[in-house]
């Protein structure tokens, strides 16, 4: 289940950036004067009453600087550059929201822009099941006096309902504010009933993620060109595959963060993350032309962080050269380059001749099968004390580490619990030893194990 996504919007040095720190209980947004500091989308997570949701703050809408004749303001040196980046930004934040903070500034009262900001959110709106969607709450922030909260009156003339007065310098006011927001959300937070394996289509612009898509589903569903960034959005197909619901997600193509673009491709990066999120299984697709590179590298962290299970899928193998080591070769490479997945399996297709993609399917299935499994606990215990038998922790200033026992607590991913003398004298490279030793007993193929170390009570 993804979590609710909630973007900040508004005109410029309202204090979106502001706002969206207090909200993530950390300073991630550059805050200034000046206005138009905040150019590109920024994403963190936020907590209130149990309710956990994904805040998006976005560069202020300013509507003024995009007119005609009169209605046109000049725009600072440099500003010109990034404006109607700015906008295009904030309104597709405002398409893909769940809700919508449309903060105001209170010391500046209601402006031409706010009430051309509003028009935005209005157009942008849309009627489902007879509730306008994405809901709006309307903020009017700097209201950190009694007589500034009298102020915030004026801004119903937006009509954009209640005026929720705060400061968010302060704090004043945001926790009635983030109550009426938690209960424009809530709806969002409910499980699903969809009871298919989903299976996330990811990799950098241009390696053949929709080609792959349209070969597994045996139609052209979704559009193929070789203009890097053609699919924006991650688009959910449903089939049955082996008499296995199964959900394909595909997604827009990630780059490095120094090479995402402004605009569309910053956000669909954000749903591509998102995808791998909600997803069971992660193909992971490469193009086998250029080999592994850094943003292979940088798409296979964020799986590895979301503890998703993966299959690295090497496309255009067509494309290569080959004799009878080249497969070998290109599997060393790599393990080498994602050490970190050595456990995740390798396979070379080609989407556009069909070579092999009989194969991703039945692949990522049994992996899905991997993750749900459950050891015994006497096969666990015994390969901990085979292991720390054969290969003792090493000592830390005197005391060295003994684990007594462990279990599985939970699968999806499988999570052992190690019950120890000291968690702290557990260093990261003997758990990985314990891992290696625990997926010669059972290979866990595809997938990542956690291990949790707590003290013996």
């Amino acid at each position: 289940m993804s979590k609710p996504v909630v973007a900040l919007v508004g005109r410029p040095n309202v204090g979106k950036s502001t706002l969206f720190n207090r909200l993530a209980e950390e300073r991630l947004a550059v805050v200034d004067d000046t206005p138009g500091t905040t150019r590109d989308r920024l994403v963190a997570e936020a907590e209130w009453t149990g309710v956990v949701f994904d805040v998006v703050d976005t560069g202020g809408i300013d509507p003024t600087t995009t007119g005609k004749g009169a209605n046109r303001q000049p725009l600072s040196i440099g500003s010109a550059d990034f404006i109607e980046q700015i906008r295009t930004q904030a309104e597709i934040a405002i398409r893909e929201a769940d809700a919508v903070l449309f903060v105001t500034d209170a010391d500046s009262g209601v402006t031409p822009a706010d009430r051309e900001v509003a028009e935005i959110l209005r157009r942008h709106q849309r009627m489902v099941d007879g509730v306008l969607t994405p809901p709006v709450l309307l903020v009017v922030n700097k209201a950190d006096s009694a007589p500034r909260r009298d102020q915030a009156m004026q801004f119903y003339e937006l009509g954009m309902g209640d005026p929720h007065p705060i400061s968010a310098q302060h704090g004043t006011g945001t926790g009635d504010m983030l109550d009426a927001l938690v209960a424009l959300i809530k709806p969002f937070t409910e499980e699903s009933n969809d009871e298919s394996v989903k299976i996330a289509i990811v990799g950098k612009p241009n390696v053949g993620k929709s080609s792959l898509l349209n070969r597994l589903l045996g139609e052209e569903r979704a559009i193929v060109s070789p203009i890097a960034g053609t699919t924006r959005d991650a688009v959910d197909t449903l089939m049955t595959f082996d008499q296995v619901p199964v959900t394909l997600i595909d997604t827009a193509g990630i780059r490095r963060r120094g090479k995402i673009e402004p605009g569309v491709e910053k956000y669909s990066v954000l749903r591509s993350l998102r995808a791998i999120e909600r997803a069971d299984v992660v193909l992971l697709v490469v193009d086998a032309t250029s080999g592994v590179t850094l943003q292979d590298a940088h798409i296979a962290g964020f799986i590895l962080d979301a503890w998703k299970s993966a299959v690295i899928v090497v496309n255009k193998w067509d494309a290569i050269q080959k004799d009878s080591n080249t497969m070998d070769e290109f599997t060393r490479t790599v393990r080498r380059d994602l050490n970190f997945m050595d456990y995740v399996p390798v396979l070379y297709i080609s989407a556009l001749t069909g070579q092999r993609v009989d194969q991703v399917l039945p692949l990522a299935l049994r992996v899905q099968e991997e993750r749900l499994v459950r050891l015994a606990t006497s096969q666990l215990n015994q390969v901990v004390q085979r292991a720390q038998d054969e290969h003792p922790a090493p000592s830390h200033a005197g005391r060295q580490l003994r684990i007594y026992y462990g279990t599985q607590v939970r699968s999806d991913p499988p999570t052992f619990l190690l019950y120890a003398n000291d968690p702290q004298l557990a260093h990261f490279t003997y758990i990985r030893f314990l891992e290696n030793r625990l997926r010669e007993a059972y290979p866990f193929l595809g997938t990542p194990v956690r291990f949790v170390i707590r003290p013996r009570r």
